[in-house]
């Protein structure tokens, strides 16, 4: 058997049907979007060269820059609550009486399409008969907001469902890699004394820090690609107000049919997200790893 893993020639028999695979379903599409970005083009006719023009419209583009600062707020809004998904992990890693059963409910968004997700939210925004409305009337406020209606309000009514739609699957991750630090550490913390506070933050933190650092890439290039609830919800509106990105990009695309300005839109997308990226890694670098047995 060793025999046969080290032959080059079946060693690549293994690998190229994974890279035919990744090649075709992202590498290819990668460079087709580039590529369209570069044509003046319906989608459907024939299409016309017409170079970087595309992208020199991006760059002077002012709903695409509102759009990208949208984006960008809702990925702060995202690193921001993975400190207290952060939190809620900690404490149902901790022997707390109910922590199966409430880790089970926090993974219930998980398990909900998003267009079940925004229509749930979206009768609880209901102006009139909306769950938060009515308790708001009960108060004795007479004139609630139209929280999906309001420019003002939309885009931060917005960010609580996605957040929460997130929130068990990153909770998941955090109370993984808690449960996997050993109970050693932690036992003989207590015993020089560490109170609950201290243990966290001085241990369990520390060994969970390679694992916040892969979602904190998570949460906030996903949420520079976000699109499901805010296209069920708002569709981008009002007036823009809750335009995004990958919204704004479809909306070129497959209503104003200008698929060349809709696949540049795309491209910078990738290059957004991919920059945020290295730059995550790199301000988050550490020469030294803590290791544990």
């Amino acid at each position: 058997m060793d025999k046969v893993m080290s032959n080059k020639k079946v060693i690549a028999l293994f690998v190229l049907p994974a890279l035919l695979l990744i090649l075709g379903i992202v590498y290819i599409p990668i460079i087709l979007t580039a590529y369209y970005g570069l044509n003046k083009w319906n989608g459907i006719g024939p299409m016309t060269f017409i170079g970087l023009e595309n992208y020199q419209a991006l760059l002077k583009d002012g709903t695409f820059w509102s759009s990208a600062w949208h984006s960008l707020l809702l990925a702060i809004f995202s690193a921001l609550s993975l400190v207290v998904y952060l939190i809620v992990a900690m404490v149902l890693a901790t022997k707390i009486k109910g922590a199966n059963l409430f880790r089970k409910i926090y993974l219930i968004p998980m398990l909900l399409s998003s267009v079940a997700i925004a229509q749930l939210w979206l009768r609880i925004y209901h102006p009139t008969n909306g769950i938060i409305n009515s308790m708001l009337e009960s108060f004795g406020v007479t004139n609630p907001p139209a929280w999906l209606a309001e420019p003002s309000l939309v885009l931060f009514a917005l960010f609580i469902p996605i957040l929460w739609q997130y929130a068990g699957f990153y909770i998941l991750i955090y109370y993984a890699a808690l449960k996997n630090i050993p109970t050693s550490l932690e036992e003989a913390a207590k015993i020089d004394g560490a109170n609950s506070v201290q243990i966290a933050w001085k241990i369990k933190l520390p060994l969970a820090m390679e694992v916040i650092k892969v979602t904190i890439v998570l949460a906030v290039v996903g949420s520079l690609k976000y699109f499901d609830l805010i296209y069920i919800m708002t569709d981008g509106g009002p007036n823009g107000a809750s335009e995004v990105m990958a919204s704004y990009m479809y909306h070129e695309a497959f209503r104003a049919y200008d698929f060349g300005y809709g696949s540049a839109i795309g491209f910078f997308l990738l290059v957004i997200s991919l920059v945020v990226t290295w730059l995550i890694r790199k301000l988050t670098a550490s020469k030294d790893s803590i290791q544990y047995s």
